[in-house]
């Protein structure tokens, strides 16, 4: 007599993730203050983005968007050969400087941004080159992370889309994220209606 089979086991498949809950500001953004994507963008418009990104990490937008001048002049306008060329002299005239987050690390971080965005244009020929060299959008953020300071999955998210480069919906990006990124959604709906 055979033996009795044994039931199949059925495998469990994982339901699909879905995005956190939609968080709605209490003031949007005014239009003309939301950042915009970027045509043909400068090696400084990178790292002014970039630093951009990083600066608003942990802040509000809307706190660095009003001091956003006083970087600008502090950062010599992101000339990026005069901030990689930056020593401990221009560190602590940044970290007195009035208008600006007096984060060491992140303007250390900055600083050494310039210089990967110089390594990587002398690597690839140009960041456009950089960022099309990737398969996918996951293997981009990895590259970033490693090569750029401060930059995780939401400010290589922000960076890439405001000079143009390519990212995932943003709907199926978030599936990803903890929180919901109301800042963000106000930027990408406003550039994929541009």
């Amino acid at each position: 007599m055979p033996p009795p089979k044994k039931p199949h086991a059925h495998k469990k498949t994982a339901a699909p993730k879905a995005a956190p809950p939609v968080r709605v500001p209490k003031r949007p953004t005014p239009e003309d203050r939301i950042p915009r994507v970027i045509e043909n963008p400068t090696l400084d418009d990178h790292l002014a983005v970039i630093t951009r990104a990083v600066m608003q990490a942990g802040m509000s937008w809307a706190f660095i968007d009003s001091r956003w001048d006083d970087y600008v002049a502090a950062f010599e306008d992101f000339a990026i050969e005069k901030v990689a060329a930056y020593d401990d002299t221009d560190v602590d005239r940044l970290m007195n400087t009035d208008g600006i987050i007096h984060s060491k690390s992140k303007i250390e971080g900055t600083i050494k941004n310039a210089g990967a965005l110089i390594d990587i244009v002398a690597e690839f020929g140009s960041v456009r080159a950089y960022h099309e060299s990737f398969a996918t959008y996951d293997d981009a953020r990895k590259d970033a992370k490693k090569r750029l300071a401060f930059m995780g999955d939401l400010n290589t998210y922000y960076w890439r889309f405001r000079t143009g480069a390519t990212v995932p919906d943003l709907e199926e990006w978030m599936k990803g994220q903890e929180r919901d990124h109301p800042r963000m959604r106000e930027m990408v709906t406003l550039g994929r209606a541009s």
